[in-house]
């Protein structure tokens, strides 16, 4: 399946040079939403997962089914001030500033095998937080699947070369 054909790109969001890649219109098609869901979970149904992890918050419509064809448990990250329960966080930097991340303190426990799903790969900044949370509270990173990577921010240097990486599309 043509899968950047269902990806509306929007130029010059949320500002002026950007080229948005849009994932809405690909969930849009429920045929093309299953398809993508269903690659991803087969390119790891033979690692061993414990629980799927999805940064906040497209990584909660790409982890979650996973999940849920896995036959994993998925734990959500958020951010910071939004989970009820006692937590961890750990702070990234963006290019206005700061933003923190959180994960309940329970949510991973030690030597769980961790399989972490988003929508995007970029600059790596996100998923480096995600992976540093996951690693503080003991749990084991094993891979990351993304629908899109974008090539030209070079987000798989910034985690790092121990973690495999699978994207479905490429820009």
């Amino acid at each position: 399946m043509d899968f950047k054909s269902k990806i509306r790109v929007i130029e010059n969001f949320p500002k002026e040079g950007i080229r948005f890649k849009d994932i809405t219109t690909l969930m849009q098609d429920g045929h093309a939403y299953k398809e993508a869901i269903t690659q991803l979970a087969s390119h790891v149904q033979d690692t061993d997962i414990d629980v799927i992890v999805g940064p906040e918050a497209r990584g909660f419509v790409i982890g979650a089914p996973i999940a849920f064809h896995l036959e994993k448990g998925f734990v959500p990250v958020r951010k910071s001030g939004k989970l009820p329960g006692e937590t961890i966080e750990s702070e990234y930097d963006l290019e206005y500033g700061k933003d923190a991340l959180a994960m309940h303190k329970d949510a991973i426990q030690p030597g769980q095998k961790v399989l972490i799903a988003d929508d995007l790969l970029a600059t790596g900044g996100t998923i480096s937080t995600t992976i540093n949370l996951i690693e503080q509270l003991g749990g084991i990173v094993v891979g990351c699947v993304f629908l899109i990577e974008l090539t030209y921010l070079d987000g798989r240097e910034k985690i790092g070369s121990q973690y495999p990486v699978h994207t479905l599309m490429q820009y």
